[in-house]
């Protein structure tokens, strides 16, 4: 356990030091989730107004606003990922990316990120079907497979960036270098995920001690404190966002290289991700 906190803390670290020399990269995440935020309202008019999902159980067309709400929101994901990962490698081969570079990157890629997009909002949207229609067992099964499917797209971006290949050739490849360099786990993102949801766990306990203690002398103070925690929770999403990326990209170069990318050479990355 301790063994594997340290591997997290180490590959966050790494992470982060591509993160502080590029501050920039904090950009793609933050546009991301801004612009996936007005994906959402747009969609939700329709969906309000034509009760679609009342009784918590979608119809025909309620499949098809669905599955276009999956394809938007799934593009403009990917889109923003693709310029962040661009980057990232830029600076993994010793460059100087700038926000501009990444956009120009995930631009010349729009037509397979749409491509790439459609085949994830099928997946999503099948999932969703076997939920509503299996009941708990479709949730267990949804989970197995969701899981599946993250670990069998988890270096498709990279390979978007990179390559100049369509989405299914893009997937097939992330299939083939999970298989070449599989290790007992992939621990890179969950690493990461880990590391920040314990700073999280940290800051929303702070958070609420503070807010409970100001209280007692103010109800506006408390509420300031709680301000405060949502803001600083919201920060460290977009920066476990952008490490994400950077790690991808990192976790790429060794997969297809064998070779540590520079500030991932300690081991953390070879024993998070090693071969056969």
């Amino acid at each position: 356990m301790f063994e594997r906190v340290s591997r997290s803390w180490a590959l966050t670290k790494a992470s982060a030091a591509v993160l502080r020399s590029d501050k920039e990269l904090l950009v793609f995440p933050v546009i991301s989730s801004i612009a996936a935020l007005l994906v959402a309202a747009t969609f939700l008019i329709p969906i309000i107004g034509l009760r679609l999902f009342e009784g918590g159980q979608m119809g025909p067309l309620g499949f098809v606003v669905g599955f276009l709400f999956y394809v938007c929101q799934y593009f403009v994901i990917f889109y923003f990922n693709v310029a962040l990962v661009g980057a990232a490698m830029i600076r993994l081969e010793g460059g100087d990316p700038t926000v501009a570079d990444g956009l120009r990157i995930a631009k010349s890629k729009i037509g397979v990120i749409l491509g790439y997009a459609a085949i994830a909002a099928t997946v999503g949207i099948v999932l969703k079907a076997i939920q509503e229609r299996a009941g708990f067992v479709g949730k267990i099964v949804v989970g197995l497979l969701g899981a599946a499917w993250t670990v069998a797209t988890f270096l498709v971006v990279p390979v978007l960036v990179t390559q100049n290949v369509g989405p299914i050739d893009a997937l097939k490849e992330s299939v083939s270098l999970l298989k070449k360099t599989w290790g007992e786990n992939i621990i890179g993102t969950g690493g990461i995920g880990l590391a920040f949801g314990l700073i999280v766990f940290a800051v929303m306990l702070v958070g609420a001690i503070l807010a409970v203690a100001a209280s007692a002398l103010s109800p506006y103070l408390a509420i300031a404190f709680g301000v405060i925690t949502i803001l600083a929770v919201l920060l460290l999403s977009v920066i476990q966002a952008a490490l994400g990326g950077i790690y991808s990209a990192a976790l790429y170069r060794y997969a297809v290289d064998g070779q540590a990318p520079a500030g991932f050479e300690g081991g953390a990355l070879q024993v998070a991700f090693k071969a056969k």
